[in-house]
């Protein structure tokens, strides 16, 4: 680790800060491209009642509209926590090269950021999962797929 990426990493710590004193959680993260910030956001769920705007996913938006691509390849991120699963889900989706993260997953889970029961879900059978999950319709879906699949001029992603 260089002063650079600490340099990175102090901003997504004051960017957490900044979230708790908004009212937010405790999560900042920076998106950054050859050398330079591409995108940075804190914990926003509380503050915008939606459940999907956390510090990682908030600056994933802003990057991809600032780049004007989904497709985040040459960036890297640093977080001041691990990323949570959709965090991480969505990193991936976004193809950002590297991660840098401050706390640990263990540390969110000890002041009630606890996203464990999201990893034990995934490998239970899906008739026994706290959330129940139907399959339906599959053979009125899959035309969309089959659709899709025959498309030339798809962009892939």
């Amino acid at each position: 680790m260089n002063e650079t990426d600490k340099k990175w990493m102090r901003k997504a710590i004051r960017l957490s800060l900044t979230s708790v004193a908004a009212g937010g959680g405790p999560f900042g993260a920076v998106i950054v491209k050859d050398g330079k910030e591409v995108a940075s956001g804190h914990n926003m769920v509380t503050l915008k009642n939606d459940p999907t705007a956390h510090a990682e996913v908030s600056a994933i938006r802003k990057a991809a509209k600032k780049l004007n691509t989904f497709d985040l390849s040459g960036c890297e991120i640093y977080t001041s926590c691990e990323p949570c699963p959709m965090c991480l889900s969505a990193i991936y989706w976004s193809r950002i090269d590297k991660i840098y993260y401050a706390n640990t997953k263990s540390d969110a889970k000890n002041i009630g950021f606890d996203d464990s029961f999201i990893y034990d879900q995934l490998e239970l059978p899906k008739e026994k999962r706290a959330v129940p999950i139907t399959q339906m319709l599959r053979n009125e879906a899959i035309e969309a797929f089959e659709t899709w699949s025959q498309k030339t001029d798809k962009i892939e992603y």
